[in-house]
């Protein structure tokens, strides 16, 4: 199912910021998060608030990420390192640095995926968070 009606082509998409892939990135990741917990449970809002914020959190993200580098492409590698090394002026307050920087990259990935229309393997790294 597309969902997406984006008028970029992929080279557009490629010369965007790693913080704009990051932006959509964090929106996709979290809406599929949610979809999946709706899906797999029968919990109350605030109880699905509680349990996505597991999942979402930078140091999750940033644990998931490397969990999956080594089933990366090339291509998505370069992303990852185009993400993490993207100068962020928001620091976080409540998590480590590193994290924080893992986790704008697998967001980064996220977004880049999803702006390219690449569904097909966003699911495949999908699937590997819950299973």
């Amino acid at each position: 199912m597309k969902f997406i009606n984006l008028e970029k082509s992929e080279t557009e998409v490629n010369m965007m910021s790693p913080l704009t892939w990051a932006y959509v990135g964090d929106c996709v990741y979290e809406l599929f998060i949610r979809t999946e917990l709706i899906n797999r449970t029968n919990l109350k809002p605030h109880k699905l608030h509680i349990e996505s914020i597991k999942y979402v959190k930078a140091q999750a993200q940033a644990e998931f990420l490397q969990s999956i580098m080594e089933d990366l492409t090339e291509e998505e590698k370069d992303i990852i390192r185009r993400g993490r090394n993207a100068e962020n002026h928001h620091l976080p307050k409540n998590c480590d640095v590193k994290d924080y920087m893992y986790a704008t990259a697998f967001e980064a990935l996220i977004g880049y995926l999803y702006l390219n229309g690449r569904e097909d393997r966003l699911k495949e790294i999908f699937d590997k968070i819950f299973n």
